[in-house]
């Protein structure tokens, strides 16, 4: 990968004056960055409140926050009506009016026509349709005006309004041509039509509430949970409803559409529904659909719908020729940004910690990347709400969080007690693992698979902390005095009894497998390790090196900033006065540094290597929050991964035999992320069941329920072969072999 280095220009002024010389020093050319991959941006999982300002047959305008300028968006493929004129009532379903004293301004979206309306003297707007505006005089009489060709108003008086009757509100429905007054009378509420083409109004129902819902077209008019035909004979009674414990929403065609429930069953979602004015069945038009309604003035409607804020759209509802409704997306509503408040990095995922759960709480959520950084996909919830990290007085970074490279993360969580847990998260988005620590005031400074290293609060207090197939809860596995420590896939790295050495020793046989001599002047004050690299430091004043275990070499590296962060075969560090975030690639025997970015000058309260960045130490990646609220930008390192290799595995076979209730389980933590087949074959050598997939972070996951492909039940012992090809094309392919016993 080559990488630019930008030059800055420097033209330095010549000029002197009379009196003086003025001596200019050249600015500080900002340092050469490496460009992001790609960025993501965590959201709250709350959908956006849309408010319709205003709709009509070409697009409508809208609001996601309720507050702030209108947004305008066009219906996809629309044809806006042809004519644009007071005179034709249809094309007014597609004019917008603004209302300024005793002027209202009119204009056709589409052609941008406009039209001007002069309510005259002791006269009061009250509503606009189209081109129509409804008024009323001091004596009670209503009137609609219309401009004319000649820049005067028409005003028709409406007729049959009943004497002593008193407006209580004027509302507006899927019609251009009528508007619904709901008005008392003698103490009776009731409600009726003004036809907007000749003046003349309509009583269709009384004694509803004070303030009924009312939803008409050009069809049907429904008041209160009762429904009528327009056209009607007069004197016909509409017909009752049954409530359904919702909101009347709009009515499309012979179609009333009810939304918002008031109660929903467990774990359902709200829907907009549809009941025939003509027949009574119902059907579904929307599922996951709540929120924010609105009819249009050419006889459909506006609705919200989605499964999450991550997919949550308007939808335009619209009349079919059988009777029934169609839908279409119009336009999709970006969920709002909610704060970072952890980040981890591990096996091409990214994981954002953060309240974006609503209501309940924090969670995580994950996004995938690809082998050269660039998000895939979306944002993932992985893990159930949370409530907020406990974290200790004076934490730059909160909470911390470790990722474990099998798809899963780590933090700390502490009870009312103030007794301290490791708590896993991210196996799927339900499953929350948690381990007590019998102390309180730690640190996790490693984990890796089903490891977690733990540094208590308590003096001289470090375990780890085992988590079987991350499904299980945890246990301590390994207590001891603590001092630097690291664990990378089974192994735990120490510090030796003589300076500069470090001893490795086997977790599950408790055994030394390696002492190695750093060459570190000092006992190390950290210790890191990723596959064949142990880093060390004898502190931020003195010197530090990464000990190559496949070259038998130590590499010195820089150690003058603040504490660094390993990775396979590079080494992060941020500036702390600068915000220069620092990458030194040190793969080829010799350390090179270079700036990867410049991190915000705030910090903010997070989780993660120091709180603003984090470093895939099962892949090349790096992330670091931007300036930009909720963003995470990430950046490929450049620097070749090592060859693909098992870190760890848990393939005993299952007590009783596998079953499709029980299935065989594997696990094999990887040190990068791959695709695999698993094949498993009899003692004759006949393969007689063949799995493939990816790896969840760079963990093989696989399950076999003991059938062969055919479906016959499987008994005796299976030899097992599992071929995982890198995802970043680095290095050959890993082939690993073994038996499990069924029956």
């Amino acid at each position: 990968m080559s990488r630019s280095r930008r030059l800055a220009n420097i033209v330095l002024g010549t000029t002197v004056a009379l009196s003086c010389t003025t001596m200019t020093t050249p600015a500080q050319a900002a340092p050469a960055v490496d460009p992001p991959a790609g960025t993501v941006r965590l959201a709250t999982e709350t959908p956006a409140t849309v408010t319709y300002r205003w709709a009509g047959s070409s697009g409508f305008e809208y609001t996601s926050t309720g507050t702030g300028p209108a947004l305008s968006a066009d219906y996809p493929g629309a044809v806006p009506p042809d004519h644009a004129g007071p005179d034709d009532l249809a094309s007014g379903t597609d004019v917008l009016s603004t209302v300024s004293g005793a002027t209202v301004t009119q204009k056709h979206r589409s052609t941008g026509v406009t039209a001007t309306v002069t309510v005259p003297a002791g006269q009061s707007y009250k509503a606009a349709s189209g081109w129509s505006v409804l008024t009323r005089d001091t004596t009670g009489t209503l009137h609609v005006l219309r401009a004319a060709a000649d820049g005067t108003t028409t005003d028709t008086p409406v007729t049959g309004f009943p004497a002593g009757a008193e407006p209580v509100t004027y509302v507006k429905g899927g019609s251009v041509r009528r508007l619904a007054v709901v008005h008392t009378l003698d103490g009776v509420t009731s409600v009726g039509l003004v036809d907007l083409a000749d003046g003349t109004f309509r009583t269709y129902v009384t004694g509803v509430a004070t303030n009924p819902p009312v939803r008409f077209n050009d069809r049907w008019l429904v008041a209160d949970w009762r429904s009528i035909r327009v056209d009607a004979t007069p004197g016909t009674e509409p017909t009752a409803l049954t409530r359904w414990g919702a909101e009347l929403e709009a009515v499309v065609g012979d179609q009333l559409l009810i939304g918002n429930p008031e109660f929903v069953t467990g774990g359902a979602k709200p829907a907009l529904a549809a009941l025939s004015l003509v027949t009574g069945s119902t059907y579904t038009v929307l599922a996951e659909s709540s929120g924010d309604f609105t009819p249009t003035p050419d006889g459909g409607a506006l609705a919200t719908a989605g499964p999450s804020s991550l997919d949550w759209n308007v939808h335009r509802v619209t009349p079919t020729a059988d009777g029934r409704t169609a839908t279409e997306k119009v336009v999709n509503i970006p969920a709002y940004s909610t704060r970072v408040d952890g980040l981890a990095l591990a096996g091409g995922e990214l994981m954002l910690y953060g309240a974006t759960a609503g209501g309940s709480g924090h969670r995580y959520s994950s996004f995938q990347l690809d082998a050269a950084a660039r998000p895939v996909g979306g944002q993932t919830p992985r893990g159930p709400a949370l409530s907020p990290s406990t974290c200790l007085a004076g934490d730059a970074a909160c909470p911390q969080l470790e990722a474990l490279g099998d798809g899963r993360v780590a933090h700390l969580w502490t009870n009312a007690n103030g007794q301290e847990s490791v708590i896993t998260v991210g196996l799927d988005a339900t499953t929350i693992v948690s381990a007590g620590t019998g102390d309180a005031g730690g640190r996790i400074p490693s984990a890796t698979g089903r490891y977690v290293l733990y540094n208590g609060g308590s003096a001289g207090v470090q375990k780890v902390v085992d988590f079987p197939r991350a499904a299980t809860a945890g246990t301590v596995a390994l207590s001891r005095t603590r001092t630097p420590a690291a664990v990378w896939g089974q192994v735990l790295w120490t510090t030796g009894s003589t300076q500069g050495s470090v001893v490795g020793t086997h977790l599950k046989t408790q055994q030394t497998v390696a002492t190695i001599a750093t060459g570190a002047p000092c006992t190390p004050t950290d210790i890191q390790a990723v596959n064949t690299w142990l880093y060390w430091t004898c502190g931020t004043a003195g010197p530090a090196g990464v000990y190559d275990r496949a070259a038998n070499r130590t590499i010195p590296v820089p150690s003058d900033q603040a504490p660094a962060r390993l990775a396979d075969g590079y080494l992060v560090r941020e500036n702390r006065t600068t915000h220069e975030l620092l990458l030194t690639d040190f793969h080829t025997g010799t350390a090179v540094t270079r700036t990867v970015a410049v991190l915000p000058t705030a910090d903010q309260n997070t989780g993660g290597s120091n709180g603003r960045w984090a470093v895939d130490r099962f892949g090349g990646d790096i992330a670091y929050l931007t300036s930009a609220y909720g963003q995470v930008a990430l950046v490929d390192s450049g620097v070749p991964t090592s060859s693909l290799a098992q870190t760890e595995a848990q393939t005993d076979p299952q007590p009783g035999g596998p079953s499709t209730l029980s299935p065989w389980r594997p696990v094999w933590q990887l040190n990068k992320p791959a695709t695999w087949t698993l094949t498993l074959a009899n003692s004759a050598g006949t393969t007689v069941r063949t799995l493939t997939g990816s790896t969840k972070a760079a963990a093989v996951r696989a399950s076999w329920d003991g059938l062969w492909s055919d479906g016959r039940y499987a008994t005796g012992t299976y030899t097992w072969k599992l071929t995982a090809e890198p995802d970043d094309t680095q290095g050959p392919v890993l082939n690993l072999t073994g038996t499990t016993t069924v029956g």
